[in-house]
């Protein structure tokens, strides 16, 4: 019997609404042979566009490439979601074994000298084809993708591209499980509950377990339960425990790995014809140069600093002390008690998390785009905590299925997270299906899920992505969606984070979660006025974080690097973002978003897309803000659009003009008519 032949429910196109993935059947043994299945037919198919007589046509060279794949996809994006939200030893071991050959597959596909040359040839005389906007762009985006993945080399380098991408696929997937492994191992066991004073009973009773409780590191550096810590001696521990993950000289140590990774990037680089991977990368993005993103980052980094440094004297003269950094989220939310009379314990009672769901992120979507939704309890989910919704256009037609996962999990990686089980796409006849996962604390059994005034923000922001790929309207899968520019991505997503305080939207869904009354307006007022609290903190753990990957990926070939503390910290000295008392968002040992995930080089992506956000967002207020016909614009000019154009040209269409990061300054508090 074949494999074709066996029953393996990823081998063959969903039956369930939307080609939803069908987890009541899918086994972890189902994985790995969907996916080798999938290579090979994919294989097959790119074979057979080189191979075929007839001469290239957009048809059959272009389309027939976007239509290849369906298994392999299918499989991927089920398996990839699943592994970083729900992992076990079972599927470690498959991604161990498939990405070095995904690699290998991607690595067929574009140093196929042969598919290159039709593509080439199609681009060569792609004003002549006859094609629409969308058709011509995908020519242009094949041709580039091609040379960027090394079409023009030749065969001595094609082969060393070829290893350095198989080493490189198999060191991030270390990479991501050290760090899993690592966090895990890291959480802070505390077995006296006195030493959790100033924490909430809520939060002790989250954390019990079996009369410990274990207080589970998140991603970044800062820890929330450091500002509400009383005793600095255990806020040190837990802060100590963060930071030093990944790099005990034990089996879950990451050092070795990064330097490595940096070195063989530095030389892919070298081999493609640029000076470091950060020009390499960023030749394909929005900013175009490390320079340009540089000097973004230094812009925004001296205001913020100087805004830091008055935060910490404040803080300084309150607690009587120099400030640790492991002391600053604590006297941070003593001065938003101070001077702002604005306690988290306060807030989260009126931030539930399904209210926040239903009568929040669901409602300003509503407002602004006229979606409903419905709960689907009869489409099955990978865990028990997962929530399934029908989404619906204002025009009552079904538009996607949209999946939540909010819980974190020991088996789940850190942060927060969308991606898509199935993109939009005319040419294959599909519809979105969205998922959106974060990492709040679970609620003890049979209490509420209270959220902080960050997490309320984490899901406002995930639902943007969302909505990208929701109202993803294009023909073919390469521009689905989120398929735009790094430094684009993000805009969707920043600017959704707006609306969660739009004074109608707030109304709605702050509510208390067991009287239901609703946030008093001054307390909804002091959160407003607050906002800027901070921010010099905020602005300069996140840029330190951002220069300290631009450090990393913009070394040249040939370079090599000994102690990984010292090369971070001589990056930080050098860029003038090293702040004892503020250290980076990520360190470099657990800093995923680089090593293991897409943004290596690019996580200043964020903050250049804020940039993009936050001038959107005054262009609503300029124009009435939260209306149905803003929406509507804004939908139809840049969400419907994945990366049908060149996103600088998309952005200008919407604005009328280029944006400029006077609004990101407004907002953070950063111009000096601002600082208070």
């Amino acid at each position: 019997m074949t494999l074709a032949d066996r029953a393996n429910p990823l081998l063959e196109k969903s039956p369930l609404f939307e080609q939803a993935p069908p987890f009541d059947r899918i086994e972890d043994g189902d994985y790995q042979p969907a996916i080798e299945e999938g290579m090979r037919q994919q294989l097959a198919e790119f074979d057979a566009i080189a191979s075929q007589s007839a001469p290239p046509t957009f048809e059959n060279t272009i389309a027939a490439m976007e239509r290849s794949g369906a298994v392999l996809t299918r499989a991927l994006k089920v398996f990839t979601a699943i592994n970083h939200a729900n992992t076990n030893d079972t599927l470690q071991r498959v991604q161990e074994i498939i990405a070095p050959r995904l690699a290998a597959h991607h690595d067929a596909f574009f140093l196929d000298d042969r598919l290159f040359q039709r593509v080439a040839a199609l681009h060569a005389r792609r004003d002549a084809l006859g094609l629409d906007p969308e058709q011509h762009y995908l020519v242009e985006r094949y041709y580039k993708d091609f040379v960027l993945a090394g079409a023009t080399l030749d065969g001595a380098d094609k082969a060393r591209l070829e290893a350095l991408n198989a080493e490189e696929a198999t060191l991030s997937t270390s990479f991501q499980q050290k760090l899993l492994a690592a966090t895990k191992a890291g959480a802070l066991v505390i077995d006296d509950r006195q030493q959790l004073a100033g924490v909430s009973d809520a939060e002790i009773a989250a954390v019990a377990t079996q009369g410990q409780w274990a207080l589970a590191l998140q991603n970044t550096t800062q820890q929330p339960t450091l500002a509400s810590l009383h005793r600095r001696d255990v806020r040190k521990r837990l802060f100590d425990a963060s930071t030093q993950r990944a790099k005990h000289g034990d089996a879950n140590d990451t050092r070795a790995i990064i330097t490595r990774l940096a070195t063989l990037r530095a030389e892919k680089a070298q081999l493609l014809g640029y000076s470091t991977y950060a020009t390499y990368s960023l030749s394909d993005e929005m900013t175009k140069t490390p320079e340009r993103a540089i000097q973004l980052l230094a812009d925004v980094a001296r205001p913020g600093i100087a805004k830091a440094k008055a935060e910490q004297q404040r803080m300084e003269a309150l607690a009587g002390f120099p400030l640790e950094p492991w002391d600053w989220q604590y006297y941070a939310e003593v001065v938003r008690k101070t001077d702002y009379a604005l306690d988290e314990a306060q807030i989260k009672p009126y931030f539930s998390l399904d209210r926040v769901l239903r009568d929040g992120v669901f409602y300003a979507a509503h407002r602004l785009y006229g979606l409903t939704f419905a709960e689907r309890t009869d489409i099955p989910v990978y865990h028990p905590d997962v929530l399934v919704f029908e989404v619906f256009d204002f025009d009552g037609t079904s538009l996607a299925l949209f999946y939540c996962d909010f819980f974190k999990r020991d088996n789940k990686i850190g942060g927060a997270w969308m991606d898509t089980f199935v993109e939009q796409s005319r040419l294959l006849g599909a519809k979105p299906v969205v998922y959106n996962t974060c990492n709040f604390t679970k609620p003890a059994p049979g209490q509420p899920a209270l959220l902080t005034y960050d997490n309320v923000t984490t899901m406002f922001h995930e639902f943007g992505h969302a909505l990208h790929a929701m109202f993803s309207s294009v023909e073919y899968p390469r521009f689905s969606g989120t398929a735009t520019p790094t430094d684009f991505v993000e805009l969707p997503s920043q600017f959704n984070e707006h609306w969660a305080l739009e004074s109608s939207v707030v109304a709605n869904y702050a509510k208390h979660y067991q009287t239901g009354a609703p946030m008093p307006p001054e307390l909804i007022d002091t959160i407003k006025r607050a906002r800027t609290f901070n921010q010099g903190f905020a602005i300069t753990e996140v840029v330190a974080a951002m220069l300290l990957d631009m450090a990393w990926h913009s070394i040249p070939a040939g370079t090599t690097i000994g102690d990984v503390d010292a090369f971070e910290s001589a990056a930080l000295e050098r860029h003038g973002v090293a702040v004892h008392a503020v250290p980076p968002r990520y360190h470099s040992t657990y800093f995923a978003h680089i090593w293991s995930s897409s943004y290596a080089a690019s996580y200043y992506a964020y903050l250049a897309a804020e940039v993009l956000s936050d001038d959107a967002y005054a262009w609503f207020v300029e124009h009435g803000g939260m209306t149905r016909a803003n929406g509507q614009r804004f939908r139809d000019m840049v969400l419907s659009r994945g990366g049908t154009m060149d996103a600088g040209d998309m952005y200008r269409a919407f604005r009328g003009r280029d944006a400029t990061a006077d609004a990101l300054l407004e907002v953070r508090g950063l111009k000096p008519s601002t600082q208070p």
